[in-house]
């Protein structure tokens, strides 16, 4: 009778919000004498939604765009800083970070990072240069010097040169990489080996959006078949089909992301885009208008939009959704406030919770995988 009692009192222990999974994520931010140092970390409970601040986590300047690696034992921060960095830090038991060195982005502007699926490289898009770089990831975690470096190209569809680069973001899909370049207005598409960390491009070699789109970021969805970029110029998204074993992006359609009565000011652009885990939406945040557009995916991968929801932050740089897809926190790079979204993952809304805190500048939100 007294095991039994014991082993009931154990279980409803562990019911408690004391047992409640809470996750860590750190945030991005520009930096500046007075407001922030670097690289913040907060905590989230899952089951409440009960959010905080933990406090600074790592000094870095400028550590706009991050990205942990599978395992999270590492993070790694595009630097925008000295022509343009990454930064390598050890996530320590306790949440801070321990820098471990910085390499060459190998171009200027570095604004966005991403780890490879194998957790052997590190890959980042030079805005300012409009390059794109491999950098190898040692065994304890460092960076080595960049094994690949590509400038992209600007060719319209007569092949004449035009404008300028402009890479703003790159990510691995099984066996492709993939870049966005605004200024091209191309996503452009390479073979990658992992082991050499050498980039070769596809061919084709990239999917062309109409004049003047800006492609900003792509998000996959998780059970495959799409993708999707947000247009940082125009304030859309553009659907497109994803062949997984050519590497090859077909465009389905594109819808704008304000609301159908919202006129276009010169002051207003896209930023974060970003798959629900159930594959069944898809977010993207508004700059100027200060929302965040929830798009509900068909099978065929067209896209029809449920909500333009209020950000409750100023110029919503970044945003994260949790890992169990309940929570989305919205980064206000011009508010310095981070705001927590309850998000419902039958229908994909947003509802707005409250403040986290203030951060000075913050323009990015990774969680920290369990």
């Amino acid at each position: 009778m007294k095991l039994l009692a014991s082993l009931l009192a154990l279980s409803l222990l562990a019911q408690s919000p004391l047992f409640a999974e809470e996750l860590s994520f750190y945030i991005g931010t520009y930096t500046r004498p007075g407001g922030s140092e670097g690289i913040y970390r907060g905590v989230l409970d899952t089951d409440t939604g009960s959010a905080r601040i933990t406090g600074l986590a790592g000094v870095a300047k400028n550590p706009s765009f991050l990205a942990i690696s599978p395992g999270g034992k590492f993070l790694y921060a595009a630097i925008e800083d000295a022509g343009g960095m990454v930064g390598a830090f050890v996530i320590n038991a306790d949440g801070t970070l321990k820098a471990l060195n910085s390499e060459s982005s190998k171009g200027s502007g570095n604004c966005h990072v991403s780890v490879d699926d194998s957790g052997r490289n590190v890959f980042a898009a030079n805005y300012g240069s409009g390059t794109i770089a491999c950098l190898p990831i040692k065994a304890d975690g460092s960076l080595a010097p960049a094994s690949a470096s590509i400038q992209h190209e600007i060719t319209s569809p007569d092949g004449l040169r035009k404008k300028a680069p402009h890479a703003h973001a790159i990510c691995q899909n099984g066996a492709f990489v993939y870049a966005c370049d605004l200024g091209a207005n191309q996503v452009f598409i390479y073979k990658f080996d992992a082991s050499k960390g050498v980039l070769t491009p596809n061919d084709p070699k990239s999917a062309r959006l109409p004049e003047g789109s800006g492609p900003r970021h792509l998000a996959f969805r998780p059970q495959g078949g799409f993708a999707f970029v947000n247009n940082e110029t125009t304030c859309e998204i553009t659907s497109f089909a994803h062949d997984a074993a050519k590497g090859t992006l077909t465009a389905v359609h594109t819808l704008s992301t304000l609301p159908v009565d919202y006129t276009l000011t010169g002051k207003d652009s896209t930023a974060e885009i970003q798959c629900h885990p159930n594959g069944r939406f898809v977010y993207v945040s508004n700059r100027g208008h200060d929302s965040i557009a929830v798009f509900s995916i068909a099978t065929d991968g067209k896209l029809t939009r449920v909500q333009v929801a209020d950000a409750h932050a100023k110029i919503p740089r970044g945003f994260a959704l949790s890992p169990d897809g309940k929570w989305l926190i919205a980064a206000g790079q011009s508010s310095d406030t981070l705001a927590l979204h309850q998000l419902d993952p039958a229908t994909g809304l947003l509802t707005f919770k409250n403040i986290i805190g203030k951060v000075g500048a913050p323009v990015n939100v990774e969680f920290l995988k369990p």
